[in-house]
């Protein structure tokens, strides 16, 4: 039965489902067709849009990497510096004037500049006759006037057919708030000269004016030169009066061989320039002046200074307060100069008692007792707080690196008890030359009696060189007892009065010998 119907019902089913399928086929592969043709619009529009992107980053990479090699090469300065140049070049057609500045300080607010200073000498002897307005200042002959430009004048000068033009001018310094460490000295108003001068005389002005400028400046200033005295008023700033001190060693009391070796020694001194560039050695030299009070030290520093017609500065350690502020001073001393501590001792704790020190501490910490006076502990805290100058800093401010700031200087100490100075401070190298102050002796006695009273023999000689043989007197007691003090006095009178001082000096010392000596039995 299944047989019989199986072919009735396919049959037709067939013919239909062929149709059907045809027609369900064909719709398929229209819709098929139409899918594909929509998916690669939509695909090449993708792919279109992705190649934009890819083009467009491509190129924002490359630009990027180009942009950055641009900067490299800094075109924005080299077009700016070829403008600027031929700016320039535009303006040298209008104006043809080149300038040069000199300020009045080099190396910051340090040290002052020794080319304005030669071209201020300069300026004032061979061109301040056209300028108008003027500033004066001492000079070593005290009926005259150094001359120079005061501010905002203008002079010419002319040299080898060139005509230049030189303008003094000065402005105020910037704020300085937050560095006292300038003081005063950056409070002062900047000064500059500028030079101006033709751009086809330009090798003319710089090798030829210029050197012969500085040349006839430090000419100008060797004649005008007035010695002075500084002192530092202010922690780190010098100001000065005019050296005036008569003593030279024609006048110092002294035994005449040691004064010659003295002479002689600042002569090399003064004349070694050449001898310290070949050791390789700052052109300074130590001395140091010892010996009880009133044997003539101070008056053998102003002998040095007006034999080597050198300045002075003469520093108060207690009024520096740091190591910095040392250094400022030192590095403003000029060349042809002797630096001096008066003193020394005193000034400031740099004695050689440093293990004394270290030992008085530990037994202080052993037996809880103090070996000063708590009015001595509040004097010595006190000077701790004014200075905090130490004596590393003071060593190398003698012969570190800053000593090498300068050229041609005596630095002087003098003391009165030479050994409580550290060793390290008066070493050779340091201080190279000791020199001791000492009593009055017969030479030296000779030397003030012809001085003082005119004589060089006396019948009291004897008595007077066997006296001082036996008493120690300075040579500032002797002149003082040699010095006529009426008209009544002469050299008898002021020879008798020595012999008697001596004699009571000598019995002084007898009895002081005697008191010691019956203290000795006691104590035994």
């Amino acid at each position: 039965m299944c047989d019989h119907h199986l072919p009735i019902t396919r049959l037709p089913m067939q013919g239909g489902a062929h149709q059907l399928l045809g027609l369900g086929l064909a719709v398929w592969h229209r819709r098929r067709a139409g899918e594909e043709e929509s998916i690669e619009m939509e695909a090449s529009s993708v792919w279109s849009g992705l190649n934009s992107g890819m083009v467009l980053s491509l190129i924002a990479v490359l630009w990027t990497v180009v942009w950055q090699n641009l900067q490299h090469l800094q075109l924005q300065q080299t077009f700016g510096r070829r403008m600027s140049r031929h700016a320039r070049r535009l303006a040298a057609m209008v104006d043809p004037y080149l300038s040069l500045t000199v300020a009045e300080y080099d190396g910051g607010r340090m040290r002052r500049s020794d080319a304005y200073e030669e071209i201020k000498a300069y300026l004032g002897g061979s061109c301040s006759r056209d300028a108008r307005h003027l500033r004066a200042e001492g000079g070593k002959d005290a009926n005259k006037l150094v001359l120079s430009m005061a501010d905002r004048e203008e002079v010419a000068d002319d040299f080898q057919g060139a005509r230049v033009w030189w303008l003094a001018y000065s402005k105020s310094p910037p704020r300085t708030d937050g560095f006292p460490w300038w003081g005063a000295a950056a409070q002062e108003d900047r000064r500059f000269y500028q030079l101006f001068f033709f751009e086809r005389h330009r090798d003319l002005v710089l090798h030829t004016y210029l050197p012969r400028v500085r040349q006839m400046g430090r000419d100008a200033m060797l004649q005008n030169r007035q010695r002075k005295l500084f002192t530092n008023l202010s922690t780190s700033h010098w100001s000065h009066v005019v050296f005036e001190h008569p003593k030279t060693f024609a006048t110092l009391a002294m035994d005449p061989v040691k004064k010659k070796e003295i002479m002689d020694d600042l002569d090399m001194f003064k004349n070694g320039k050449e001898y310290h560039a070949r050791v390789g050695k700052a052109w300074k030299r130590g001395y140091l002046l010892y010996g009880p009070p009133g044997t003539g030290k101070s008056a053998m520093i102003a002998a040095m200074a007006n034999y080597l017609d050198y300045d002075i500065y003469d520093i108060e350690l207690t009024s520096v307060h740091s190591n910095s502020d040392l250094r400022k001073l030192f590095i403003e001393t000029k060349s042809k100069s002797i630096i001096v501590i008066e003193e020394i001792d005193c000034s400031l704790d740099l004695s050689g008692a440093r293990k004394n020190k270290e030992t008085a501490t530990e037994e202080e910490k052993k037996d809880g007792s103090s070996p000063a006076s708590d009015k001595q502990a509040e004097k010595t805290k006190k000077a701790d707080t004014s200075s905090k100058v130490t004596l590393s800093g003071l060593l190398n401010f003698i012969d570190g690196l800053w000593s090498a700031c300068g050229s041609e200087r005596l630095i002087v100490f003098t003391t009165n008890h030479v050994e409580k100075l550290d060793s390290a401070l008066i070493r050779r190298g340091r201080m190279d030359k000791h020199i001791e102050m000492s009593y009055c002796g017969f030479e030296a006695f000779k030397f003030l009696a012809e001085t003082y009273l005119g004589v060089v023999s006396h019948e009291l000689f004897d008595a007077v060189r066997e006296l001082l043989q036996k008493v120690n007197m300075t040579p500032a007691d002797v002149a003082e007892n040699l010095t006529l003090k009426s008209v009544d006095d002469d050299a008898h009178s002021c020879l008798t009065n020595l012999v008697r001082e001596l004699q009571e000096a000598r019995m002084r010392m007898a009895s002081q010998g005697n008191g010691e000596d019956e203290q000795d039995e006691e104590t035994q």
